[in-house]
């Protein structure tokens, strides 16, 4: 296996699983808030909430059946470009990937079909409810594949025998240390994005025709939530820190820049770190502020990058993808208070804000993309190179398909995914521009 080769299989296997995480983070922020819709629908004026739900509702189902789409390449290429690792970690994973699997069919089979097509069918109460729960199952959906995943960079309830693992405590294999932060992160970041496309499409709107009380009621919601879940994610990331900081000391290292151990630690705020020299140039700095992000061997001194030689994850790519998230979060806070601000004087009514604002708040639902993106990547980067920690690296696991064809299949994914996220973003336009376009017709009404 060359390095060219085990960096190919990375790339095009961390791009389809960062275009899966997006758009099913996106779907599932889009899943509550359409609950909140359909409820305060039951208690408003016919026109209003309503409004906004069956407008949202069919941007939720395209992020939804792309998010479930581009899961079906997520696990071909689980299987193709880390062969040997199911028969390592089968024991864990494959009852844990089969009930997120049976959760998607459950949810979608059930409820999903009643939530897009069964509206006239059903009374009012029994669509919320159903509306509720298809929100439900698209959490429970995550929270299995999130036990995966922090379980991998947490491996605690299981233990490595005759080169494989073994369930030993299923409840702490799940309810492992970085579960409870991974589920906050992926849940709230989903509605982040669902609340910065409201927001930023609702302004687009509101350039082209003054907004309708539908559009000002979802324009509301989005600020508002927007503004809450900044502050949860900031305590989110706070929590999987420092349970990085005990279980991935190398990454926590990797991410705060600490090159050598003992030394008092700095908290670097900005900096390019040098892997040749072992420090951090150009660095801005807060002087000794650094030690609660790191991790502690057993006599309780700081571990720095000197006790990782050869096993710690790439650092300028962890470090920057860490600040990447952080930056483009502390843009979207500053954003969305700002808005939330402003539009609270006239009524949440996006047309009384300037026409540059308005452009900004639709440029900032990019910039939501962004942050997750990047934050999907600090998450993946910071276990290299391990696949699960501390026991099974990716050179283990990793196939022997050529470079050659992990090219092609990289550059034929990523064709894909362009493809994919040109066509959503052109129906969202299009939709903006045109609203809800009838499809059927039941006893002569749309």
């Amino acid at each position: 296996m060359t390095h060219t080769t085990l960096w190919l299989s990375q790339i095009q296997f961390y791009s389809s699983l960062g275009f899966m995480a997006l758009f099913l983070m996106m779907a599932l922020g889009l899943a509550w808030m359409l609950a909140y819709f359909r409820i305060r629908s039951l208690f408003a004026p016919a026109g209003t909430w309503m409004a906004a739900y069956r407008f949202w509702v069919r941007v939720f189902a395209l992020a939804f059946f792309l998010g479930f789409a581009s899961g079906l390449p997520v696990l071909i290429q689980f299987g193709s470009l880390w062969p040997a690792l199911m028969g390592k970690i089968g024991d864990v994973a494959g009852p844990l990937l089969a009930a997120g699997v049976t959760s998607v069919f459950i949810f979608k089979s059930c409820f999903l079909g009643a939530m897009l097509f069964g509206e006239r069918q059903l009374s009012d109460k029994a669509h919320a409810t159903v509306v509720v729960m298809v929100a439900v199952g698209a959490q429970v959906m995550v929270f299995w594949l999130l036990a995966l995943v922090s379980w991998m960079h947490v491996p605690m309830g299981a233990v490595m025998q005759d080169d494989h693992y073994r369930v030993s405590d299923w409840m702490a294999v799940i309810f492992n240390p970085a579960m409870p932060w991974y589920v906050g992160m992926f849940t709230v970041g989903g509605l982040l994005l669902a609340a910065f496309l409201v927001m930023g499409v609702v302004a687009a709107q509101s350039l082209r025709h003054p907004s309708e009380e539908c559009q000002r009621l979802a324009f509301r919601t989005a600020v508002r939530l927007a503004c809450v879940c900044i502050v949860l994610q900031v305590a989110c990331v706070a929590g999987s820190g420092l349970v990085s900081a005990r279980y991935q000391p190398a990454k926590a290292a990797a991410t705060t820049g600490y090159w050598d151990s003992g030394q008092q630690p700095d908290l670097v705020l900005l900096a390019w770190p040098d892997a040749a020299s072992g420090t951090n140039r150009a660095a801005w700095l807060w002087r000794h502020a650094g030690g609660r992000w790191l991790g502690k061997d057993e006599q309780g001194e700081l571990r720095g990058l000197d006790q990782f030689l050869g096993m710690a994850p790439p650092v300028a790519a962890t470090f920057w993808s860490f600040r990447l998230a952080v930056l483009a979060g502390m843009l979207m806070a500053a954003t969305a208070w700002l808005t939330g601000w402003r539009a609270r004087r006239h009524a949440y009514d996006p047309g009384a804000l300037s026409r540059g604002w308005r452009h900004l708040l639709t440029g900032m639902a990019f910039l939501a993309w962004g942050m997750v993106l990047a934050g999907v990547a600090h998450l993946l980067l910071g276990a290299y190179p391990y696949v699960v920690n501390g026991t099974i690296t990716v050179d283990e696991v990793t196939g022997a398909t050529s470079a050659g064809v992990l090219t092609g299949g990289l550059l034929a994914f990523a064709a894909l995914y362009v493809l994919f996220v040109g066509g959503f973003l052109q129906t969202v336009r299009h939709i903006a521009r045109y609203g809800v376009v009838p499809v059927a017709r039941r006893r002569g009404r749309a």
